[in-house]
């Protein structure tokens, strides 16, 4: 009979349980924190399958004391379970002993078998003011904005996403042994679990890290993952940086965020838009990014240097022209269906 077990594929369902269990065992390797431990215990108590494909995917991995931190998990639990919530701790703590012993058995244990993960290639595009949050086969979540468009490649190997114009936010799954690559404006950009976001305007890309530590370095083949170089730049969370792709990596810098500004960067994640102390040539700017509507200034520096803060709705430029008024004394005038044309008072 043979040791090596095989971990079957049957449905997406079986696919989706499969990235699930390689990612809690893999968030468990840098520790998990008091909501991810109830989170894993809740998804554990779920499901009979879940544990059994915890097992399965246990035993492709090389080290102990991961699997072994599971033990600790269970006696803890405060998760109000089904009826056979006790069969499933039991049926928990023989799994831990088992991988235990098949890892002690160096010829019970299955080293050569690898994990099968769901291939993807596609692009998702959003058109200008709309915003769509795509779900990626490893439980990444990729949030995009106006008028953006992103290339995707999952296989086995790696996981690229290509930014070809806009912004993207990315909730990136861990998955050590497959890295996730953003590649944007000639750069590229590694994380294995963390979320940062990215946006490309003209020959600029402004990447701010809102959680873990990514590496930035130079791209060279699109849409395949490729080794870092000894240049690679980290950059860690709440930090910006702007690549220029006429400039050297060594040319950027790294910055501080401040909270009120990285709050004002990504209020476009909730359908938002911050303003503090922008000029209204500025704010017109970024206000434009969201819809078809055109707008020109008077000719008139006063105007133009107006300081605008507050939240407005992406979108509603109903609002927007309301409280210009009402707030700046900005009259504005319809020069034609498309465009708008703004001056102050006399």
């Amino acid at each position: 009979m043979s040791n090596v077990h095989h971990i079957h594929q049957q449905s997406a369902q079986d696919e989706l349980i499969l990235d699930q269990a390689s990612d809690w065992i893999a968030k468990i390797d840098r520790e998990l924190s008091p909501l991810e431990t109830k989170a894993f215990q809740r998804w554990m108590h779920t499901s009979p399958e879940h544990m059994k494909v915890m097992l399965e995917v246990g035993k492709m991995w090389d080290k102990l004391d991961e699997l072994n931190r599971l033990s600790d998990v269970f006696p803890k639990s405060e998760v109000k379970s089904k009826a056979n919530s006790h069969k499933y701790l039991a049926i928990a703590a023989s799994l831990i002993l088992l991988v235990s012993v098949l890892f002690l058995q160096p010829s019970l244990s299955p080293l050569h078998m690898e994990p099968q993960y769901t291939a993807l290639t596609t692009h998702y595009k959003t058109e200008v003011g709309e915003r769509n949050t795509i779900h990626l086969p490893d439980s990444s979540v990729l949030l995009l904005n106006t008028n953006s468009l992103v290339n995707i490649n999952y296989n086995q190997q790696a996981r690229v996403i290509e930014l070809i114009q806009g912004e993207l936010h990315i909730d990136v799954a861990h998955n050590s042994a497959r890295p996730l690559q953003v590649i944007a404006g000639g750069k590229v950009i590694q994380a294995v679990g963390t979320a940062f976001n990215v946006e490309v305007v003209d020959d600029l890309v402004e990447l701010i890290v809102t959680d873990g530590k990514v590496l930035v370095d130079y791209e060279s083949n699109a849409m395949e993952i490729q080794p870092l170089s000894s240049d690679a730049i980290p950059v860690a969370k709440g930090e910006i940086i702007n690549l220029n792709s006429a400039l050297a990596l060594t040319q950027s810098t790294v910055n501080k965020v401040a909270s009120n500004d990285m709050t004002s960067k990504l209020s476009w994640r909730k359908g938002n838009l911050i303003f503090r102390g922008d000029s209204l040539a500025e704010a017109i700017k970024e206000i434009s990014r969201y819809t078809d509507i055109s707008f020109e200034l008077a000719d008139d520096e006063a105007l133009r240097d107006i300081k605008v803060a507050g939240m407005f709705k992406t979108g509603d430029i109903a609002a927007l022209l309301s409280m210009l008024e009402k707030s700046f004394n900005i009259e504005h005038k319809k020069v034609d269906e498309q465009t708008i044309m703004l001056s102050l008072k006399s």
